[in-house]
């Protein structure tokens, strides 16, 4: 089975933008249209795409949702999204601007039953993004550390109903240090439901260390596309390598 390769898009003050380790001082603009800038990885084979409103991770409601409606209506393709979904009407008014998969984070660490609730109704439309600093859950758009394991949480929200896990290591984030292997496996080994890595990639074959790891079905890509250190049709390319092993 191909692993499936995710462009992603940072969206700040409406352009393209892509930050390191999640740090807002430390910010690159990579284009002014989002939409052509999503056309683009469409064009180029990408299968879905990812959008994070980095407006909204900060201030905890989404920002950027009209330029993210049209992204949506502009790609045949679908998008998922996150960044500031902390109620459930955000959650509504996300997909129905035509997003498929909307991002939870940094509220169902804060509120575990409301998680629950939201996993319950809207089902695979509802992803947990688990972004972890030295092992511990990040929320608030990365600015806080929580006590919590990212271990342990993926193991409570799988039993909550959650149904699919965005892994993103931050201290990977935007460094093209390469994914986490280990810290991917440990979640990977943890839970049953399928895992998107995010973080790190640097080059094409780190697609062929997350294809071996457990649960892991897909990868998030951003800085490697930006920067020219991997080309999607090389990331695809390996994708479609049979995986040695998935244990």
């Amino acid at each position: 089975m191909n692993m499936e390769i995710i462009p992603a898009i940072d969206l700040r003050g409406g352009k393209c933008v892509r930050l390191v380790q999640g740090d807002y001082n430390h910010e690159t603009i990579y284009g002014d249209d989002p939409v052509a800038m999503a056309k683009r990885w469409q064009d180029e084979g990408a299968t879905r795409l990812h959008v994070v409103d980095l407006d909204g991770a900060r201030d905890g409601q989404p920002a950027n949702l009209e330029i993210i409606g049209r992204i949506a209506q502009a790609l045949s393709i679908p998008v998922q999204m996150g960044g500031g979904l902390r109620t459930r009407d955000a959650i509504q008014s996300t997909l129905d601007a035509g997003v498929v998969r909307c991002i939870i984070g940094t509220k169902a660490v804060e509120d575990a039953p409301w998680a629950q609730q939201i996993f319950a109704e809207f089902g695979e439309a509802v992803i947990l993004g688990i972004d972890a600093r030295e092992g511990m859950v990040a929320v608030a758009g990365w600015r806080e550390t929580s006590a919590v394991p990212a271990v342990t949480f993926a193991q409570t929200m799988q039993e909550r109903g959650c149904r699919r896990i965005i892994f993103t290591d931050i201290a990977r984030d935007g460094t093209l240090a390469g994914p986490n292997a280990a810290a991917l496996r440990a979640i990977g080994e943890a839970v049953e439901i399928p895992i998107v890595a995010s973080g790190g990639v640097h080059k094409a074959t780190d697609v062929r260390i997350l294809k071996n790891l457990p649960n892991v079905e897909a990868a998030i890509v951003g800085k490697a596309l930006y920067e020219g250190t991997a080309t999607m049709r090389d990331l695809l390319a390996f994708a479609s390598e049979p995986s040695i092993s998935n244990s």
